[in-house]
């Protein structure tokens, strides 16, 4: 996966963390989980806030 792939980086994020409310999670630690997913291959400095942000919403959409 890349940074672009945020509806199935927000699958895995809330498979990897089902108690986390990801409404309460800062971008650092969001950035670090995304990196740690074992299906996660990008470059870090490919990321940007709205990245982290649009991920975010998805984690946050998928658990509704």
């Amino acid at each position: 996966m890349k940074w672009t792939d945020v509806y199935d980086i927000a699958i895995e994020l809330a498979e990897a963390y089902p108690d986390t409310d990801p409404k309460f999670v800062n971008f650092v630690d969001l950035r670090s989980w995304v990196m740690a997913l074992e299906s996660f291959d990008d470059e870090p400095e490919r990321c940007g806030e709205r990245i982290l942000e649009a991920i975010q919403a998805a984690w946050i959409e998928e658990l509704e």
